[in-house]
């Protein structure tokens, strides 16, 4: 954790259910970037939130769900560590998730500060699951369900199908595009020992 830059209270927050094969010994690794980062020995020493009243960094054995409330002190390099975190949580994701990281600037006093002054607050939202397409089905599923918020203040529910249609075709063609690439330079299907494996299995809704 670099010590250059003026430090940040930053916030993790998401519920990432894991598959059923997975266990506290998959967690601690895939999460070993975020507790390395704070300069941990295991998952189990950085777990806990700055904040009393947070869980922390917490496994729900029966949900099979990995549940984050967590606080630290850091600076701005945490975004490579949730970022090599995340790369570990598509390993053991059953379904896609969002995971939302806030930073706080902790130098920035809003009543000593100059008029001018803002504070150096930032929000970075984060995608994990199992598949590309199960990304992809959160950030769309997220993004419907803003633009509807924000467009019901000006329509009515019923009439904002549309929109969601048009959504809908942005990311069935992003998603065909990604498939593409992903099958250049491979062999036919089928071919060679065993058969071969198709892309990615397209999302729901997107038709």
């Amino acid at each position: 954790m670099s010590q250059d830059n003026p430090p940040f209270e930053i916030h993790v927050h998401g519920d990432i259910r894991l598959r059923d094969d997975v266990d506290y010994t998959h967690i601690q690794e895939a999460l070993r970037p975020l507790w390395k980062y704070v300069g941990a020995r295991s998952l189990i020493d950085a777990a806990a939130s700055s904040y009393e009243e947070e869980p922390g960094i917490r496994f729900d054995p029966q949900e099979h769900v990995l549940q984050m409330c967590w606080t630290i002190e850091g600076d701005d390099d945490f975004r490579l560590a949730i970022e090599e975190a995340c790369m570990g949580l598509n390993e053991i994701a059953a379904t896609g998730a969002a995971i939302e990281v806030s930073f706080y600037d902790l130098d920035f006093d809003e009543e000593e500060a100059p008029p001018d002054a803002e504070a150096r607050d930032d929000f970075l939202m984060c995608f994990v699951g199992p598949t590309p397409a199960a990304i992809m089905q959160v950030q769309r599923d997220l993004l419907v369900q803003d633009v509807v918020q924000l467009m019901e203040r000006h329509f009515d529910a019923s009439e904002l199908g549309g929109v969601v249609e048009a959504i809908d075709r942005l990311f069935s063609s992003r998603f065909d595009a990604m498939v593409n690439s992903l099958q250049l330079g491979r062999p036919p299907r089928g071919a060679g020992p065993g058969g071969g494996h198709g892309g990615p299995r397209k999302p729901r809704h997107l038709h």
